[in-house]
């Protein structure tokens, strides 16, 4: 029962500390050079969550032809250059995933 405490607490502190910036950002002007530098944040952590499953097969580097996520991931940045679209990048990359690994498995 204890850990469902925690995980209850913790949601809601996490709910509480993003509901916290979102009521907050229209009442506080933030300098400009944090609005900047603001604007880097979405690319960072999609960066960190995106890269290791690219790069990293059973904890080890892995850049070769080998590594299908890597070439599906490859295969989603032409779509995404190409399309400029969020929804056709991630459908192209899971496809391109699952096609690879029916073919080369």
């Amino acid at each position: 029962m204890n850990l469902w405490f925690v995980i209850l607490g913790a949601g809601i502190l996490t709910y509480g500390i993003r509901l916290s910036f979102i009521l907050l950002a229209g009442k506080i002007d933030f300098p400009d050079p944090i609005k900047h530098a603001l604007r880097f944040v979405p690319t960072a952590v999609f960066s960190a969550i995106i890269f290791p499953e690219l790069f990293f097969q059973s904890g080890k580097f892995n850049f070769s032809l080998e590594n299908y996520r890597l070439i599906a991931g490859l295969l989603a940045v032409v779509i995404a250059w190409r399309t400029r679209s969020v929804f056709w990048t991630i459908l192209g990359g899971m496809v391109s995933l699952f096609v690879i690994q029916a073919l080369l498995m």
